[in-house]
Parts: C-alpha cells; structure tokens; sequence
C-alpha cells in the first residue's frame, strides 16, 4: 500500500442499495486495517473551502498581540486561540510548532445535554470569520454523521445509531497554522506522533504535505490525498467502543525539507465528538471469545477529560 485508500460518499448516498454496500465494505474495511481514509464528494463546496482558508490566513496573519486577547485562561483551549507550542503529543515534552484556533458546538435549543459547552470567540477584527467557520463546521459534522452511518452498519448494529450521540456533540473545528521554520527545531516536529481522541477526524488540507501514518509493520506512510479529498481517521474514542475493532492509527506532521523551512502549512481538522454522556463500554457485537473485551467502561466526557490533561490543555 502506498497511499491510504480512497473512497466516495456519492457510493453511499446512492439509491443504489450496491453501492452502498460497497462504501460500507470499502471504509469498514480501511478502517480495521490502517485507520485512515480520503474521502471524495463530501458535503465541502470549494468555494466554502476558499472562504475558510481566506480567513483563517487573515487571522494567523494579525500581531501576536491582537491574537493573545483571543486566548481565554480557564477553557482549557477548548474555545478560541492557543498560542504556539502551547500542545504536546501524549507521552512528549516538546511543543508541537503550530498555533490554532477552536469553534465548537453551539448546539440546539432542545438538545438537553448533560453539560454547557463554552460559547464560541467572537473575532472583532474579522466579521466574515465566525461565520464562515461555522458553515464549514455544519458540513463538516453533516459529512461525519454520514460516515457514522456506514461504519454502524458495517459493525452491524442500526444504521443511525450515531446520530443522537453526534448531533449536538462537543465537536471541534480547529485551523491549524504551522508557522516558517526558523531555527533548528531541535527534537520538535509540527504534531507529534499520537492517536486522535474523539470518535473520527475529519482533515482539510492533507494535500499540503507531512502527514504521516504509522503502519502495522512499524513505517510510516505518506497520506496524499487529493485536492479536493478529506483524510478521515478512526480516533481513541471509536477504536474503545469498537473494542479495537475499528482501529485509532498513530500519525505525525513531519518538518518538511529545510528548502521549505520558509513556507506556513495550513491544515484544519474536524474532530467528531459525542455528547459528554455516551457510553464508551465495548459494543456487545465486538465482543466475543477470539475479542475478549479490552477496555474498561468509561463515558466521553471522563475520557476527554482524562486526555485533554495528558496533551497539556487541562490540569487535573
């Protein structure tokens, strides 16, 4: 395998019950074995796409000082700014060589959840910016329940029994600056090697180079999607309640070659939560005597807790 597979959503939301199927067989299939998909003909226009790049370019581009206002103590970055090298990779002590901004869920008036999540950083300096976030986030989070849908049948339990759990969920819409590189960076890397913590992960801006995906037999592969292709990955969330059926793969951003030290990399990626209150426990269908049950029973708010302290975002 040189690249991670390819597949396209139009499969799915076909009337055609075959090839729906085939997505189905298609990304379940992926998912077991390397973790990783690019998917074509998602719920993106490019023209959506433009607009969110033209922003947060914008915005990664104002003084350190105007963008330091944006960086509210407390939220433990889940709203709004963090700064450069604020986050590590579980297990790392060095920085990652990025900045980033969050928009997270506002979510329905009935939507009863068990938690109020923070409210979202309004940018004074950029009136088009919140908005257009958002109308990337809802394609985003539509595109996501979607493949939810395929991974649930391809499991074998109900076709939408993600949605509840998605839909009103604490995910997360983060645009990702990798600024010019300047100095030797010493031991640091733009995002060091870890597992993603929700239940999938949704990745504009792949195409741009460096990231990495760590095989089962210990290399690393280059993921090259196409233009137009969103990279989705299986995350720690997924992989527990699947009972590593579904696998959460180790992946990097790797420094690109020192003649492109000069150059700013831009990647945002769409990281699917559920609400606080769902279930992790390992589904009874991957469970079985070959998959005796692998991890302890825990919710996704205690889990997100426990990682957002391992990554440096949170204190205990």
């Amino acid at each position: 395998m040189n690249n991670i597979p390819s597949v396209d959503l139009s499969d799915f939301l076909s009337d055609d019950p075959e090839k729906k199927q085939k997505f189905v067989d298609e990304i379940g299939k992926a998912y077991e074995e390397i973790g990783f998909v690019s998917l074509k003909n998602h719920f993106l226009s490019d023209a959506l796409v433009e607009s969110l790049y033209k922003e947060i370019r914008s915005f990664f581009a104002l003084p350190v000082e105007i963008k330091s206002k944006y960086e509210i103590e407390g939220l433990g970055g889940q709203r709004g700014y963090v700064s450069f090298g604020k986050e590590h990779a579980k297990g790392m002590k060095k920085g990652d060589l990025k900045e980033f901004w969050h928009f997270g869920q506002e979510p329905e008036e009935d939507a009863d959840l068990p938690e109020e999540y923070p409210k979202n950083i309004q940018v004074s300096e950029l009136p088009e910016f919140n908005k257009t976030g958002m109308q990337a986030y809802r394609m985003l989070e539509k595109t996501a329940i979607h493949v939810l849908r395929a991974l649930a049948l391809y499991i074998g339990i109900d076709e939408f029994y993600f949605d509840h759990w998605a839909s009103n969920g604490n995910s997360i819409l983060r645009p990702i600056h990798y600024p010019p590189i300047t100095e030797e960076p010493e031991g640091a890397v733009r995002a060091g090697a870890h597992g993603d913590i929700n239940l999938i992960t949704l990745l504009m801006g792949a195409s741009a180079g460096g990231l990495q995906v760590l095989r089962n037999d210990g290399t690393w592969l280059d993921a090259i999607p196409e233009e137009d292709e969103l990279v989705i990955n299986v995350g720690d969330m997924l992989e527990r309640h699947t009972n590593n059926k579904l696998r959460s793969t180790i992946h990097r951003v790797v420094n690109p070659p020192r003649e492109q030290w000069g150059t700013s990399r831009y990647s945002i990626p769409f990281f699917m939560h559920p609400r606080g209150d769902m279930d992790l426990n390992c589904l009874p269908e991957c469970v079985d005597e070959n998959h005796p049950k692998a991890f302890k029973d825990t919710t996704a708010g205690e889990f997100l807790h426990q990682r957002l302290v391992e990554i440096g975002l949170m204190k205990k």
